[in-house]
């Protein structure tokens, strides 16, 4: 049995701000079921659920090097849906109000990845591969590299690296490679972790890493390129024989319309009633209450990446429309207010809600007939999934996984699940709508489209396979440990 340890910032339902959250909350799971002995740490954040603290059990407790430091380490266990999860504590690095976004993030994740080398040995569980995931986790196969691997313990570990969104790579002074890293200067080389004359946590990761995964297969070819690499393009082609593109799934059991807790009535492709679902949230959200208007939805992050600037430049055309909309999300303050100011000039048929509200966001999808993602990139996207899942089309540009997982109706054969557009433009996201509001009064093939989406092998399943290839591919191969380098 293969043996996989699976590290990351953040896992579903301890702590999540996004998609790798979900990813690790959910893999693992599928992973284990395809025979894999898949395990996952994290750090154990103040903000993780007492329901869950309360159960976790001490294993042991180390100390770790951050350089010259010597900092405390206790290590809990907890199993959650059969899959063991491991906890790294130290009070000065996470117990704080919230997860990201402190002046000290490089100490915080230096300590992170030196602790997942260092707990191996108190473990009854020594993994065959190591497999990290983001920045975060980026500099866990340089100290692998730097300071372990001659230790017997550590000779066989293979290493994966995953990007979830290669925009967000941990980059800081180069001050930090003595006083935090406790790195040689030997290691801050543009072929190594030097990026720009700073150091660069996921470039330590992509450079030291036995194989790279991405979360889609178009989005590992687009970053290979300059207008999606983030400067990182240029290693990525030199390390394209071992970059893989596996596109992310969603928990079945979680998202599933007929058993959601969270939302009005359940249903299913048998069990129609969506409709009633859709009634409801409009008379929560102050909209007038007609089931025949469209209703169109987002659940998003508000930041440019997510094609926020298109909606914004539709936005008065789109609602001079016969339709309602909604928005639920959080995100740059200029955004929160436009829609505030939307919601201002629209009553009864915008409605901007500016928060995280997980039961809200469940009634939307369950709501809605429209679901768009207008994204500048989309590594994967998980919005989309849970959309086709709850009977709501998506309309997405055609970029990483949106690309991927979308197939844009074709009024030919009447295939399809959801609608899709090729440039960032503000009008042909616009002629897209307009497009698929035609479709909407077509309900025998709307609700056709509807059935597809909702039928369709979004799980994690498949997905896990591939990862549980990827991995045997590895074992197979011979201890080949090398830095890869090159003119980056």
């Amino acid at each position: 049995m293969i043996k996989v340890l699976m590290a990351g910032a953040e896992a579903v339902p301890f702590a999540k701000s996004g998609g790798l959250g979900d990813v690790l909350g959910s893999l693992p799971g599928a992973l284990r079921r395809q025979g894999i002995d898949a395990r996952v740490v994290m750090p154990l954040y103040q903000s993780i659920p007492a329901e869950y603290r309360e159960r976790m059990q001490p294993v042991a407790e180390l100390t770790v090097p951050v350089s010259w430091r010597r900092q405390h380490c206790e290590l809990y266990y907890l199993a959650y849906n059969e899959v063991p999860v491991y906890f790294i504590n130290n009070p000065y690095y996470f117990v704080r109000p919230y997860m990201y976004g402190f002046y000290d993030e490089a100490e915080r994740y230096a300590f992170f990845c030196r602790a997942i080398l260092e707990l191996l040995p108190y473990l009854d569980f020594q993994p065959d591969i190591l497999h990290c995931h983001d920045w975060h986790t980026g500099m866990a196969s340089v100290f692998l590299d730097a300071f372990y691997r001659s230790r017997p313990l550590y000779q066989a570990i293979k290493t994966v690296f995953t990007v979830h969104n290669l925009k967000y790579q941990g980059i800081f002074a180069k001050q930090i490679m003595g006083d935090v890293l406790g790195l040689s200067w030997d290691y801050f080389t543009p072929d190594r972790v030097e990026f720009y004359d700073q150091v660069n946590f996921m470039k330590g990761g992509l450079v030291f890493s036995n194989l790279i995964t991405t979360v889609s297969p178009t989005y590992a070819q687009e970053i290979q390129t300059p207008f999606f690499g983030e400067n990182l393009d240029g290693l990525l082609r030199c390390r394209q024989d071992s970059l893989y593109g596996i596109v992310n799934g969603i928990d079945y059991a979680s998202y599933n319309p007929a058993a959601d807790p969270h939302i009005y009535y359940p249903y299913s492709r048998e069990n129609p009633r969506k409709q009633d679902n859709k009634l409801r949230l409009q008379q929560d959200l102050g909209l007038a209450t007609d089931p025949h208007i469209p209703l169109i939805a987002m659940v998003t992050r508000l930041v440019s990446q997510k094609g926020i600037d298109l909606v914004a430049h539709i936005l008065d055309e789109m609602l001079a429309l016969d339709v309602q909309f909604v928005v639920v999300g959080t995100g740059e303050e200029r955004y929160e207010h436009l829609l505030r100011q939307a919601a201002g000039r629209y009553p009864g048929k915008f409605s901007a809600n500016i928060c995280f509200d997980e039961k809200l966001s469940r009634r939307v999808y369950a709501g809605a007939d429209l679901f768009l993602m207008p994204s500048l990139f989309e590594p994967c996207g998980i919005a989309q999934l849970i959309a086709m899942r709850y009977g709501a089309l998506p309309v997405v540009r055609e970029t990483g996984g949106l690309k991927d997982t979308v197939i844009p109706y074709n009024e030919f054969t009447g295939e399809g699940n959801g609608f899709g557009f090729a440039n960032y433009n503000a009008h042909e996201l616009l002629f897209t709508v307009k497009k698929a509001l035609f479709l909407y009064q077509q309900q025998a093939v709307w609700q056709k489209l509807v059935a597809s989406g909702m039928a369709g092998n979004l799980c994690w399943d498949k997905s896990a396979g591939d990862y549980a290839a990827l991995y045997q591919k590895l074992i197979n191969q011979e201890a080949n440990y090398a830095v890869h380098q090159g003119n980056f």
